[in-house]
């Protein structure tokens, strides 16, 4: 069953593994993008929007990578230095799939979801441009 979600609230990785774990499934791979070099982040995004896209890139990269289940969670708001702000946990009956599978979600979800990263440090942001992996 395929989750993904646009929250205000911290990420629990564990709660992405729970959802993903499957009987046949012999690989679960994660991956947490956290705060770094900067005092903050703050994230905004058009939640509907986002969610209905982070659906598509999770449903699609399941598909293509015979995955039994996938989820993302990105948040929203800010998110202080070393905590997490995207996470991504799939499984798949083996690691190669499990491995190109969340390297799909995160890189797609990076270049094309409608949420946009301030980086805040001494009080002052920027918005940063995104990046095509």
């Amino acid at each position: 069953m395929i989750h993904a979600c646009v929250t205000p609230d911290p990420l629990s990785l564990a709660g992405l593994v729970e959802r993903v774990r499957d009987p046949a499934a012999g690989a679960v791979v994660t991956f947490q993008g956290v705060t770094r070099e900067v005092e903050l982040l703050e994230y905004e995004a058009y939640a509907e929007m986002a969610e209905r896209k982070l659906t598509e890139i999770v449903a699609a990269a399941a598909e293509a990578h015979g995955l039994c289940d996938a989820a993302v969670e990105h948040r929203v708001g800010e998110v202080p230095l070393s905590e997490p702000s995207v996470a991504v946990a799939v499984s798949a009956p083996h690691r190669d799939e499990a491995f190109a599978g969340a390297r799909e979600i995160i890189d797609r979800v990076k270049a094309e979801a409608p949420i946009w990263k301030k980086e805040v440090e001494g009080g002052e942001g920027r918005w940063v441009e995104g990046v095509r992996p």
